[in-house]
């Protein structure tokens, strides 16, 4: 069970990692305006705020992956942490800003909770 929390663990940091960089870089482009849904002249008018969201996100995966590599109990501590941060936010945006999140986000980190927390 350890390795199958580790798995979703990893691939709740790869996807903010994706997240910040979407946010950060493309905003503007293609992945980045999919993503929001936003046409060119609204992406340029709101880069500035999606690159304060995805660098949010970039610290979610940095606590992701400091937690897998941290020793217990620290590690798994810091799991439960920002697995909770992630959930929390991933509801939040669904709710104010777009169903969506509730299923990209907050669904991903609420399995991967649930696992690190079976697997203790």
């Amino acid at each position: 069970m350890q390795t199958a929390a580790n798995i979703l663990v990893g691939l709740v940091a790869a996807l903010h990692a994706y997240i910040l960089v979407l946010e950060m870089f493309l905003w503007e482009r293609g992945p980045g305006r999919g993503l929001s849904g936003f046409d060119a002249d609204m992406a340029r008018r709101t880069r500035a705020l999606a690159a304060n969201q995805g660098l949010y996100n970039g610290f979610l995966a940095a606590g992701l992956i400091w937690g897998l590599i941290a020793a217990d109990p620290t590690g798994h501590r810091v799991q439960i942490f920002f697995l909770g941060c992630v959930t929390v936010a991933g509801v939040y945006g669904g709710l104010t800003a777009n169903r969506r999140i509730l299923l990209a986000q907050a669904l991903p980190g609420a399995l991967a909770l649930a696992a690190v927390l079976a697997a203790a």
